[in-house]
C-alpha cells in the first residue's frame, strides 16, 4: 500500500474512533505527518492530560505510552509496536531503585519521565530534560536521588545548591556524541550555533552554546538570526528542523544519531495499530495510582 493511501486510511480511522495520534520529534517523517501532535516527553505529557480523547495511539517508545495512559486512565491508549521500548529506561527497575532508597534514607527521589511506570510509583516526582532544575529546584530538602541518567544528573548538579545522587544510566544516542566530534563540527562551521541536548556528556555540554530539550531547540533556531546550527540530538529532530525552517542549515556533529527503538514503528504500524485497536498498554492499578502522583507533581511545576 502507498505512503499517501496509508495517510489515507489512518485519517479516516482516526476520525472514526476518535482517536489522538501523539508522536514524538525522534519518529520518521512519515509517521510525524499523520501526527495530531509532535513533540517531546513533556510536551506529549501534557497534551496526553489535555486531550480527553477516548483513544490515544502513542507513536513512541512504551514508557511514553505507559506515561499517557497513568494521565489518562480511562482512555484507550495503544502503542503501534509493542518492541519499542527504550533501553535506558529499561537499566533501572523498580527493585534498583528501592536499594538506593535504602542505602540513603531521607533522600527524595527524583526519576527522569525517561522511567518504565513501576520506577515511577517508586518516585517522589518526575521530570523531563526540559523542566528537570525547576523540578529539582521546587524539592524541599536533599539529598535527591536522580535517576536513570547520570548526564541530565550532571547537567542539574551544575545548577541547583542541593546534593544529587545519579544512578548510572545513560541514552545510548546522546552518550555516543564525544567532544571531539563537537570541536571538528566548530571548526569546519565557525559560525554555527552548538545546540546540545543535557542527556550528552559533561564534556559535550561544555562545548554547547545552549543546553535544550528538543523542544526548546526548535523554539530557539526559530527564534535566532543565526543561519547554521550544530545539533547534538537524535536525527529525527534535526530533519524536522531543516522541514520547518528551510532557511536554515541544522547538521549533526560527527555522524548522525539514530534512535534504533523509536525508529520501529512505521506507517503500517500506525495503520494496524489503529485498524486492529493494538496493542493495548496497560498499568495495574496500583502502579498507576502511585505513579500518577509523581508525575502530577512534575506537572504542577509548570515549567
Amino acid at each position: 500500500m502507498a505512503m499517501s493511501e496509508l495517510a489515507e486510511k489512518i485519517a479516516g480511522l482516526k476520525k472514526e474512533r476518535s482517536a489522538l495520534i501523539l508522536v514524538h520529534n525522534y519518529q520518521t517523517l512519515d509517521v510525524q505527518e499523520v501526527g495530531d501532535f509532535v513533540g517531546d516527553s513533556l510536551e506529549l505529557a501534557r497534551k496526553a492530560t489535555a486531550a480527553g480523547a477516548g483513544m490515544i495511539v502513542f507513536c513512541g517508545v512504551r514508557f511514553m505510552a505507559e506515561t499517557a495512559k497513568i494521565l489518562n486512565p480511562d482512555s484507550k491508549v495503544l502503542i503501534p509496536r509493542p518492541d519499542a521500548t527504550c533501553p535506558m529506561a529499561d537499566m533501572i527497575t523498580a527493585d534498583d531503585l528501592s536499594a538506593l532508597k535504602r542505602s540513603h534514607p531521607g533522600a527524595v527521589v527524583c526519576s527522569y519521565v525517561n522511567t518504565n511506570a513501576d520506577v515511577k510509583a517508586e518516585s517522589d516526582i518526575c521530570c523531563t530534560s526540559a523542566n528537570a532544575v525547576g523540578v529539582v529546584e521546587s524539592i524541599e530538602g536533599g539529598p535527591v536521588i536522580f535517576t536513570p541518567d547520570r548526564n541530565l544528573a550532571s547537567f542539574v548538579d551544575r545548577s541547583v545548591d542541593v546534593e544529587i545522587i545519579p544512578y548510572d544510566g545513560y541514552c545510548y544516542v546522546h552518550d555516543r556524541f564525544k567532544a571531539a566530534d563537537v570541536i571538528e563540527a566548530k571548526m569546519a562551521h565557525p559560525d554555527a550555533v552548538v545546540l546540545v541536548h543535557p542527556e550528552c556528556r559533561p564534556e559535550v555540554v561544555d562545548l554547547a552554546d545552549e543546553v535544550l530539550s528538543t523542544s526548546g531547540m526548535l523554539r530557539y533556531a526559530r527564534e535566532s538570526s543565526a543561519r547554521v546550527f550544530l545539533v547534538a540530538t537524535e536525527e529525527g529532530l534535526l530533519e524536522r528542523m531543516g522541514r520547518e525552517m528551510p532557511d536554515k542549515v541544522f547538521l549533526s556533529p560527527g555522524s548522525a544519531r539514530f534512535c534504533y527503538n523509536m525508529k520501529k514503528i512505521r506507517l503500517e504500524d500506525v495503520y494496524r495499530s489503529l485498524r486492529d485497536e493494538v496493542y493495548e498498554v496497560t498499568v495495574d492499578a496500583e502502579t498507576m495510582e502511585r505513579a500518577r502522583v509523581s508525575l502530577e507533581r512534575m506537572m504542577a511545576i509548570g515549567k
